[in-house]
């Protein structure tokens, strides 16, 4: 009963989000305050994990390709296709959703005990249109940005380790990135980014947003948001893979 509990007053919350903005300017304004929170909050996390994502992956597909039959070329296309489909997608996300999703909740839980939801709602103001509806629609548009980034420089860094350690060539990289690329992976990929930035933003404002207690709680909804979020994630990444793949 606790599972239907919580996904009645889940969807109850993102339902009560869509009325009509009391001042559009205060709307713009938190919009705007969240994808810099968001997006400039967690690029530095994001460039370091993605160079180095690619260059293991570069180095661990070389150790494993041990025949002379396979071309060297093909380390690029794994590289490649790993970032793309897999790593930038789903093992990025579930960092973010450790950094934003805890930033999040833990925001919204000392707003609760605060009492300063409640005093938005004495207001007039719908508290969550304006408190979480942004921080949604920011990371639906922040959060995909951070993902092609990471694949871009995770594919870098695989370039850059295998001509560091000497497994292969630039122009040989090169060549192999080029080679049968499917673009329907690049499509797929953008698929996850949006269905995990709902997931990274929504289920941490929920969490946040009906805290009950002191600081202990908030701690307590923090920690359940992220590994609630985690689960969903690679939940979310089995089904997406068994639907469109």
């Amino acid at each position: 009963m606790t599972l239907f509990t919580h996904l009645g007053a889940y969807v109850i919350m993102l339902k009560g989000m869509f009325t009509k903005p009391e001042n559009h300017k205060m709307y713009w304004k938190e919009f705007m305050h969240q994808c810099a929170e968001i997006g400039i909050g967690a690029l530095p996390i994001v460039i370091i994990i993605s160079v180095f994502l690619g260059a293991v992956t570069t180095v661990q597909t070389a150790y494993q390709l041990v025949s002379p039959l396979v071309p060297s070329s093909t380390i690029a296309q794994i590289v490649r296709d790993s970032m793309i489909l897999e790593l930038s997608p789903t093992v990025l996300s579930i960092v973010l959703a450790g950094v934003i999703g805890s930033k999040i909740a833990s925001e919204l839980g000392n707003m609760r005990i605060s009492e300063q939801i409640d005093a938005l709602e004495t207001m007039g103001i719908n508290s969550r249109a304006y408190l979480i509806l942004p921080k949604i629609i920011a990371a639906l548009v922040v959060v995909p940005a951070l993902i092609v980034i990471s694949a871009f420089l995770g594919i870098w860094g695989g370039r850059v380790a295998g001509s560091l350690t000497g497994i292969l060539a630039n122009d040989v990289f090169d060549n192999g990135l080029r080679q049968n690329l499917n673009l329907y992976n690049v499509q797929f990929a953008l698929y996850k980014a949006y269905t995990y930035a709902f997931i990274i933003s929504s289920v941490p404002a929920y969490f946040g947003y009906h805290v009950k207690g002191g600081a202990l709680e908030i701690g307590r909804a923090s920690t359940s948001a992220v590994v609630v979020s985690c689960i969903l994630i690679l939940l979310a990444d089995y089904v997406l893979a068994a639907i469109f793949l």
